[in-house]
């Protein structure tokens, strides 16, 4: 059973995104929070599998919760899921350096939250697939997350961990991915434990952002 927290301050949204994932099988919502304070408090009491997090809101805003609840020493830490109505802005950025699991537009189809929200509780990070390609792009150029300092990625990361990075920033699934180099799922498991503390980073979706933020695989221009 997937267990859920949702945070927002809009009645509509929380009695909405409530009713939609009570009637969705294998999972439970275990609480509802109308300001950050308040989900903050809850997560650290309920430890959901997921936090799903609007990013402005009274008391706390989405992106200092998850500060708290993403860090590589948080305990417990809680993978969050952000629901937003922001595109491209300081808001968006901020949620992904603060190590968000994955982030959608609020006018997002049911089914494609449903299926972030499972995502992110298996830990496979998830973006707005509208938004992936324009996100990173104004991320790399804007921001900088977690840089090299001069070594190159082949001195940080084995040949192997390599290849699964590159894979990772295509978009595979665990599954994909081994399949793609013909090994066990749990092998990939554990070459990916070990990756994302490599590059100093707290989620698969970081690691995507690093790879493109580094020039491992190259930030699509405006035209593609």
């Amino acid at each position: 059973m997937i267990r859920v927290l949702i945070a927002d301050d809009q009645p509509l949204v929380r009695a909405g995104l409530s009713a939609l994932l009570r009637a969705e099988p294998g999972i439970e919502v275990v609480g509802v929070a109308a300001d950050g304070t308040e989900a903050l408090a809850l997560a650290l009491d309920l430890v959901p599998d997921v936090a799903c997090l609007d990013i402005r809101m009274p008391g706390r805003s989405g992106i200092e919760v998850a500060r708290e609840l993403c860090a590589p020493d948080a305990e417990p830490r809680v993978p969050v899921l952000v629901l937003t109505t922001f595109d491209l802005d300081d808001y968006v950025f901020g949620a992904l350096e603060a190590g968000v699991s994955g982030f959608l537009l609020k006018d997002s189809e049911p089914e494609d939250i449903v299926r972030a929200v499972r995502q992110v509780a298996a830990g496979l990070g998830t973006v707005d697939q509208t938004l992936t390609r324009r996100i990173l792009r104004e991320f790399v150029h804007r921001r900088r997350l977690q840089p090299v300092s001069g070594r190159r990625v082949e001195e940080l990361l084995t040949a192997r961990e390599h290849e699964i990075l590159l894979l990772l920033a295509q978009g595979m699934s665990n599954d994909d991915i081994a399949r793609s180099l013909v090994v066990e799922v749990s092998t990939v498991k554990s070459h990916l434990a070990r990756i994302l503390p490599k590059l100093g980073v707290t989620s698969r979706l970081q690691a995507v952002v690093w790879a493109y933020q580094n020039h491992v695989v190259t930030v699509p221009g405006p035209s593609s």
